[in-house]
């Protein structure tokens, strides 16, 4: 699977994707730490990338634009040290693949992962 790391994820997020045989990118690698949203949303969808974020813009956005891709998946934790994402990363991974693969906004929590059919 193809990820892109923005700006509140840790470049070591996309470390550990890659070394778990995955294609991913950091914003930062790239020098687009102010790229804006609508940009990081096309870039994803061009590159046929998930999104991984803690900015709930991008759910407005893809709301908005009734769009189907990118998926997003969309952290909303109090820690958000690249530890306790990769633990919850690693569960949306075994947990909707196939939704990422087809359009959808995951949204993260302590408590629940939440998986909405794009396009909203």
């Amino acid at each position: 699977m193809k990820f892109l790391a923005d700006m509140g994820i840790s470049p070591r997020t996309a470390a550990w994707l890659q070394q778990l045989g995955h294609d991913a990118i950091h914003l930062h690698a790239q020098g687009l730490d102010r790229l804006p949203d609508p940009d990081i949303l096309s870039k994803a969808r061009k590159e046929e990338r998930v999104l991984l974020t803690s900015d709930l813009d991008f759910g407005y956005l893809l709301a908005v634009s009734r769009a189907q891709l990118p998926s997003v998946v969309i952290f909303r934790l109090a820690d958000m040290r690249p530890s306790s994402v990769h633990h919850y990363l690693e569960q949306v991974l075994k947990q909707c693949q196939q939704e990422l693969a087809q359009g959808a906004i995951v949204i993260v929590t302590e408590r629940r992962i939440r998986v909405r059919t794009l396009p909203i």
